[in-house]
């Protein structure tokens, strides 16, 4: 479903003379301030009660990226999208669009339209007048809504569709009519709600490429804020990636940056698989795919012995689980370049080296005493 901007399909219609205000048809206000960042969240606090949903967080989006708030569920991510909406206000702090101030503003005075996961076209009516349906009900005229709802299909990839009902469009297509109907509206700021989760995975990769290219299509004019669970999604689509955990923001970087060195162990978890190493006082990480794993008596500078405990085959790869001599147990990740399923399942209980570079180890973060948990 898309809304916010002053989308009628799931907010009330705005007062008397305040419609000229929606989002792209009259964006005024914010030209002045073109060189602030697109979004500007300054020490934000939303509460429910007394859970803490989002705890003090200051995130800036600069205008044009494709930005992703990656999180587990009940990290705030959706919680700050919301607030960023103005289907929530924030207990304190401020939220400024291209550097005004919108942290008291209704939803339909704020540039920006939702997207959600649930896309509830109207069955009843076509493609198009399901596009449209936000622009009739502000009172455009009909020639310029049909045209505004025919540039919008194309910007999506779906020219020649609006004649059809969406009973009659894939699930992949109608959630592009979804994303047409929050781009018609032409907002600064489209907010993407875990669009693709109800997606099967293929058709969801499927999508993830799709959607990347019509950003790259329309970054000088809107700038693209996803909210996801999943870490590949984060990973495949994004300029940069916030990653929350418990209200707060763990770390911001691009998919590179969050990936090869996160900031502490919650991010080495949560994003991908990885194997923690403790040097003295110092935990570290590295990636399954970073490690060699050898047979028994070949040459390696500083390899580590160990006994493979478990093999998962996965088509591609294969993860194997090895117990090191020191009492560790480490995941590693191998190419299936030219070994079979049976050569894989042949490792099992078999002695091995593992070697992998210092510089592919990532340094992390650990709480002092006073931080941590009693």
């Amino acid at each position: 479903m898309a809304s916010g901007g002053g989308s009628a399909i799931d907010l009330p219609t705005p007062p008397a003379g305040r419609g000229a205000r929606h989002s792209g048809d009259d964006a005024s206000p914010l030209r002045a301030t073109e060189a602030a960042p697109a979004l500007r969240l300054s020490d934000v606090r939303k509460t429910y009660g007394e859970v803490v949903a989002v705890d003090g967080l200051t995130l800036d989006v600069r205008a044009g990226e494709f930005f992703t708030m990656l999180g587990p569920s009940g990290s705030g991510k959706t919680t700050t999208l919301r607030v960023i909406a103005g289907f929530e206000l924030a207990d304190s702090g401020a939220v400024e669009l291209y550097g005004v101030d919108m942290t008291r503003r209704p939803p339909y005075e704020r540039p920006v339209n939702t997207v959600f996961q649930d896309y509830a076209l109207f069955p009843h009516m076509s493609v198009a007048d399901n596009v449209a349906y936000g622009l009739r009900v502000r009172g455009m005229g009909k020639r310029e809504r049909e045209q505004r709802a025919k540039e919008a299909l194309e910007m999506v990839r779906l020219p020649g569709t609006g004649a059809r009902r969406p009973n009659q469009l894939s699930g992949g297509q109608r959630q592009r009519v979804a994303l047409a109907r929050a781009l018609v509206n032409r907002p600064r700021v489209l907010l993407l709600d875990e669009p693709l989760g109800a997606l099967d995975l293929k058709l969801r990769q499927q999508m993830q490429l799709e959607l990347k290219s019509i950003q790259r299509d329309l970054s000088e004019q809107i700038t693209f804020i996803y909210v996801t669970h999943d870490q590949d999604e984060a990973l495949t689509m994004s300029d940069r990636v916030a990653v929350f955990s418990d209200g707060r923001l763990e770390q911001v970087g691009t998919p590179g940056d969050i990936y090869e060195r996160p900031a502490n162990e919650f991010v080495a978890g949560f994003v991908g698989t990885s194997n923690v190493i403790e040097r003295g006082a110092q935990v570290r990480t590295v990636r399954p795919e970073k490690i060699r794993m050898l047979a028994q008596g070949e040459s390696a500078a500083r390899a580590l012995p160990g006994v493979v405990r478990d093999v998962g085959y996965l088509g591609s790869v294969t993860r194997y689980t090895v117990e090191l001599d020191r009492g560790e147990t480490l995941v590693v990740l191998r190419q299936n370049l030219d070994t079979s399923a049976a050569d894989a399942m042949r490792q099992l209980g078999r002695r091995v080296l593992l070697e992998w570079r210092e510089e592919d180890e990532a340094v992390l973060e650990t709480k002092s005493e006073e931080e941590q948990e009693p």
